[in-house]
């Protein structure tokens, strides 16, 4: 009898045994794929089973959280959501996040380990910290000013403080609601099926994501690769350009907008952008000059967060002298976007030098204590110091007598650049108006904001698209926001 009880004590240990490493296999080595099966409801819970931490601007939040009462508990809100919609982008439980909401997702679900002094305890405990929040660089006023400027046409605004590289604001239009995609269910799916089927692209954020033909406003980046190179010394010389210039190597005349750009100056090219002028120089820097000059303004990179991915800037490095010339006027398949033209406004008030350009300040816990800042840093230097200032004579002339007038602030220092970028079939489309400028009140050390504005809408009229017509006002409008804060 006691030698079967023994056997009978052996099998339940045995028993045991295949228990407990069945229990250890399911924990350990297969945990992640349960955890990732999508019939798994239990991250999803308890990823919404608490409120998300908020993003700030001007330390205010401009998102909430609404408790939903379902499964999947609390849902996001957003406040003046198509404001702050290319800031924010979207967190909906359908459709995950997007922009900032993406970019500081592990800081706002409370996921993130620096939350916590003790976080192997809340790994332990299967729990999380209150959500934290991220503090963005956006000031509220220079956003607003931006938004109600372009109206609703399709279009968009970056601007960034050149000493620093933070962006004060970023807006694209038309915009969206992103409180329509918050939750669940029939609604947030109809939501999202209509805003992709919308031929104007709410959801596409212009000032980040678009890149376009920058047109005139590229002559700043062909004026700096010719003063760095030492192919113009005197920008009041005049230059020998006939109007029209002929393309080099083929047949092709190249024509300006308006009269007086025969034998001009590269001063008088910048400020009345006359086409051949600069056409001519940036054949005269040569294809490598032009790709080096580009590629310190930051064309050409692909690796741009901020934090957000950005995308890639292009200026060609393989062409021939035709296409350069065209290329050094910001046509043939010179793209960029605003952010990126706002990054040269930025270098050249900035002495030369390229900040990088972020967008969240900080992020704390949620009773507001620092969990990492925002990281000031160079991209290098884009041009000499000297050039520098030379362009920023050049663009406050643009402003003060020439093609960007629209721009000029009383008692303030201003400098612009204005661009019309010809774009479709034998451009056939209704042309961008762009315009790029940097303000300084009279008296400060420093510029105070650099601004990239570009109008895209098709509904207007293709008389009326300017630089100076369409997209200045709407610089001018977010230079004074930026002056008034200080």
């Amino acid at each position: 009898m006691i030698r079967y009880i023994r056997w009978c004590a052996y099998f339940c240990a045995l028993l045991l045994v295949a228990l407990l490493v069945n229990i250890a296999r399911v924990q350990v080595w297969e945990s992640a794929a349960y955890g990732a099966n999508p019939a798994n409801k239990r991250p999803a819970i308890e990823r919404y089973a608490q409120p998300r931490g908020d993003i700030l601007v001007d330390g205010r939040p401009v998102t909430g959280s609404r408790d939903s009462g379902q499964l999947l508990r609390y849902e996001r809100t957003y406040a003046n959501g198509p404001l702050y919609a290319p800031v924010t982008g979207f967190s909906s439980q359908t459709y995950g996040t997007s922009f900032v909401e993406r970019a500081e997702d592990a800081i706002l679900s409370g996921a993130d380990p620096g939350l916590s002094a003790f976080p192997l305890w809340y790994e332990l405990a299967r729990g999380r910290p209150a959500g934290g929040n991220a503090a963005t660089t956006v000031r509220s006023g220079m956003q607003l000013a931006a938004y109600a400027g372009l109206a609703g046409k399709r279009g968009a605004v970056a601007a960034v403080e050149p000493a620093t590289g933070m962006i004060l604001a970023l807006v694209s239009s038309p915009s969206y609601d992103p409180s329509a995609l918050s939750g669940t269910g029939t609604k947030v799916k109809e939501a999202w099926s209509a805003l992709n089927a919308d031929p104007a692209r709410p959801m596409l954020n212009r000032a980040l994501r678009e890149t376009y033909p920058p047109g005139s406003i590229f002559k700043i980046v062909t004026a700096a690769a010719a003063l760095d190179a030492g192919v113009v010394t005197d920008v009041d010389a005049p230059t020998r350009t006939p109007d029209p210039y002929p393309l080099p190597g083929t047949s092709t005349l190249l024509p300006n907008a308006g009269p007086g750009c025969e034998d001009a100056s590269m001063a008088d090219a910048v400020q009345w952008s006359c086409n051949t002028v600069m056409a001519k120089i940036g054949v005269r820097v040569g294809l490598r000059g032009m790709v080096e000059a580009a590629r310190r303004f930051g064309f050409n990179d692909g690796g741009l967060r901020v934090p957000s991915w950005v995308s890639r800037s292009n200026f060609d490095t393989d062409m021939s002298q035709d296409q350069l010339a065209l290329s050094s006027i910001g046509q043939f398949n010179t793209t960029a976007t605003p952010l990126q033209m706002a990054m040269v406004a930025a270098a050249v008030a900035n002495g030369g030098e390229l900040t990088y350009p972020y967008l969240v300040e900080r992020t704390t816990q949620n009773d507001g204590s620092q969990v990492r800042r925002g990281d000031q840093r160079s991209l290098g230097r884009a041009m000499n110091p000297a050039t520098a200032v030379r362009l920023q004579e050049l663009m406050v002339k643009v402003v003060e007598n020439g093609t960007g007038r629209n721009a000029a602030i009383p008692g303030a220092v201003v400098g612009g650049k204005t661009g019309t970028a010809q774009h479709g079939v034998g451009n056939a489309g209704t042309p961008y108006a762009w315009f790029i400028s940097w303000a300084r009140a009279e008296g400060a050390a420093l510029p105070r904001v650099a601004v990239a504005v570009v109008v895209e809408d098709a509904s207007a009229d293709r008389g009326d698209i300017s630089g100076n017509g369409a997209a200045a006002p709407i610089a001018r409008a977010v230079m004074e926001a930026a002056l008034a804060t200080g």
